[in-house]
């Protein structure tokens, strides 16, 4: 298969790079600096330099997949923001950066993979269970649940967009032991990873606009 990740350059980016390498896959990855770029041409991914909040370099993206037929593609690129709860009003520097980066963030890149998709592919976007309104019963981190919130509204007018041509679908990927969710969450990134990974897999046309727990339990949004 053909996959590209969109923000691999650490945590569960290059965890997804790492297992499809792993698994044979020819794989194109995004990271924003040299020292990402070099982890991921260390695993034999093709690396793009890409920073999603940066319009001039998001916009670039197009032409570097041009002529590409991508089986799989992952997007994965967030930041957390500040961990203050409800009514506690974000600063405007937060704001932009969060909902730049984890939403239009997106929005940018979709409509460039779009023109790179092979038939039948599966698209996925890394989102969060703090985004969902159904399941919701604490505040902490309320600018990052807004926006992923956001983001499965953007995943899901994707799927009717793309009806016919791609699986899309968001995930939850657990409490992941990374630089965001920190040392005492409840599993590793490899594990997190092949599980979306499988789910992945196994996903089909009707599936599309769904959001799933990385073990394949779906989730309220």
């Amino acid at each position: 298969m053909k996959v590209l990740i969109v923000g691999a350059s650490r945590g569960l980016g290059l965890e997804f790079v790492r297992q499809y390498r792993a698994a044979g896959e020819r794989v194109t990855a995004t990271a924003r600096d040299d020292a990402g770029l070099s982890r991921l041409a260390a695993l034999g991914a093709k690396p793009l330099r890409l920073d999603v909040a940066d319009a001039a370099g998001a916009s670039g993206l197009a032409w570097q997949i041009d002529g590409e037929q991508f089986d799989v593609v992952v997007i994965n690129a967030g930041v957390f923001g500040p961990r203050a709860p409800a009514l506690q009003t974000p600063s405007q520097d937060d704001f932009d950066l969060v909902m730049r980066t984890n939403v239009l963030g997106p929005m940018r890149i979709l409509p460039q993979v779009a023109e790179a998709l092979a038939p039948g592919a599966r698209l996925a976007i890394v989102s969060s269970r703090m985004g969902s309104i159904g399941l919701r019963t604490g505040t902490s981190g309320w600018l990052y649940r807004a926006s992923k919130a956001a983001v499965n509204s953007v995943m899901k007018d994707a799927a009717l967009a793309l009806a016919g041509k791609a699986t899309v679908v968001s995930f939850h990927p657990g409490w992941v032991r990374t630089d965001m969710g920190g040392a005492e969450a409840d599993i590793d990134a490899p594990t997190s990873i092949a599980g979306m990974r499988t789910v992945l897999a196994s996903v089909k046309p009707a599936d599309s606009g769904s959001f799933f727990n990385y073990d394949g339990q779906r989730l309220a949004w």
